[in-house]
């Protein structure tokens, strides 16, 4: 349904495909697999979509609109303030997550850092004719040095994330 009222809509309003994916800031392919049902815009795309080709959500999703009762209005007002807030709440927690998320990433590779640097490379003194202590000891060789590499690009990481995904006042 919304890829045949997509196509029609788009024609009328004399657009190309590339002309559409070019206001929408998406490439042509992806408004040819809309418009051949193979996939579907998501809400805040929809939403675009519907002022670039000045259509109600409501027609691209193929409602055929009736003249509605001011008690149909303010049923309707509500029920979007609801999913609004339901999706600022989805948001807003999906923020918390990765904050936090990125906060412990940013503990845990500092807490490595400063736990390998007290040991000191504990396992060059291991006992190498023991095949247990051998094996222990390469693989936390094996850890250590990639993490020596990998902790820099971590510890930025985190930090960057931090401030991305914090709390804006």
């Amino acid at each position: 349904m919304l890829n045949e009222t997509l196509k029609a809509i788009r024609k009328s309003k004399g657009l190309s495909q590339e002309e559409l994916a070019v206001r929408l800031n998406v490439v042509r392919q992806t408004i040819s697999k809309w418009e051949q049902g193979l996939s579907v815009p998501d809400s805040d795309m929809l939403i675009s979509i519907s002022e670039v080709l000045e259509t109600p959500v409501s027609t691209l999703l193929g409602e055929t609109v009736v003249e509605s009762k001011p008690d149909d209005f303010k049923a309707l007002s509500e029920k979007l303030e609801f999913i609004n807030l339901q999706l600022a709440q989805k948001k807003t927690v999906k923020r918390k997550f990765f904050h936090w998320l990125f906060i412990v990433l940013c503990a845990l590779t500092v807490i490595i850092s400063v736990i390998l640097f007290v040991l000191n490379s504990p396992y060059l003194g291991w006992n190498d004719h023991d095949p247990y202590t051998l094996v222990a000891g390469v693989y936390f060789h094996a850890f250590e040095w990639l993490f020596v590499r990998l902790a820099p690009f971590l510890l930025i990481g985190s930090v960057i994330g931090i401030c991305l995904t914090r709390k804006k006042r």
